[in-house]
């Protein structure tokens, strides 16, 4: 018979029990160590896989008291159902359930009008309102440098502007390296318009349209594919077949991401 060995340990010194949080897919917890912080996107055989912000990776132990829930020391354990895929925005972004929008940074977003903030906002909606920016747009980047002068970018408050068109040689190009800010950080796609950064494939088209220059691009665009010359509903039928990132190029896609990199530094 085993003799029994009384915990001599004062009171005092002994840890503290803490919670034990089921590790369901999109939890967000930092590990105890401080190196990592991410969401969990799977829990098997004694490890949980955490992946930050940026897409990066790292599996842990599930140990006792190993990380950190909202700042308090928790016991992360397997959930009950296994292993499931996290919820993830349009971006492709691991969804926070329960996330509240966080108040405006000073910092923006600049897109060149309507049809490309919709756009940015069907994709990047719910990363942007967590992170807190504003994307506004500007009918226009003809009178940029004012604009950008206007808003008085600075280190705490950066500004990002998103341009159709921007290849060199082009018009947007030239008004574009007018603005010198450091605070000011500009990207752009080499698309006529934000029209061409749905892939055809969404619109089951085999391909966007070569519209002869001089004829207005989204008209000719219209009377090529056999819709109805009216741009406005066409943006509509286009913008709902977006339904997430892999509707849009690549281009694009690295652009925004970009853009909100710099805004949220």
């Amino acid at each position: 018979m085993r003799e029994y060995s009384p915990d001599l340990t004062p009171q005092w010194k002994r840890a503290k029990p803490v919670p034990e949080v089921p590790a369901d897919p999109g939890l967000v917890v930092e590990v105890a160590a401080g190196d990592f912080c991410g969401a969990v996107v799977g829990c098997e055989a004694g490890t949980v896989t955490l992946e930050d912000r940026f897409g990066k990776r790292r599996a842990f132990p599930l140990e006792p008291r190993g990380f950190l829930l909202e700042g308090a020391v928790v016991t992360l354990t397997r959930p009950a159902r296994g292993p499931v895929g996290p919820a993830r925005t349009a971006s492709g972004s691991i969804a926070v359930p329960g996330a509240r929008a966080r108040v405006a940074r000073a910092g923006r977003i600049y897109v060149e009008g309507r049809h490309d903030a919709e756009l940015v906002e069907r994709v990047w909606g719910d990363d942007l309102r967590i992170e807190g920016v504003v994307v506004e747009y500007l009918e226009g980047i003809d009178d940029l440098p004012s604009v950008v002068a206007e808003f008085g970018p600075a280190a705490d408050a950066r500004l990002g502007v998103l341009v159709d068109h921007l290849v060199p040689g082009s018009k947007e190009s030239r008004i574009a390296a007018a603005v010198t800010s450091p605070h000011v950080l500009i990207v752009g796609h080499p698309y006529v318009d934000v029209w061409q950064a749905v892939k055809p494939s969404a619109l089951s088209i085999p391909a966007w349209p070569v519209i002869p220059r001089g004829e207005d691009w989204k008209t000719g665009v219209c009377r090529a594919l056999g819709w109805p010359e009216n741009t406005g509903a066409a943006w509509q039928h286009i913008l709902s077949r977006v339904t997430s990132y892999k509707d849009l190029e690549p281009t694009l896609l690295g652009a925004v991401e970009h853009l909100i990199d710099h805004v949220t530094a």
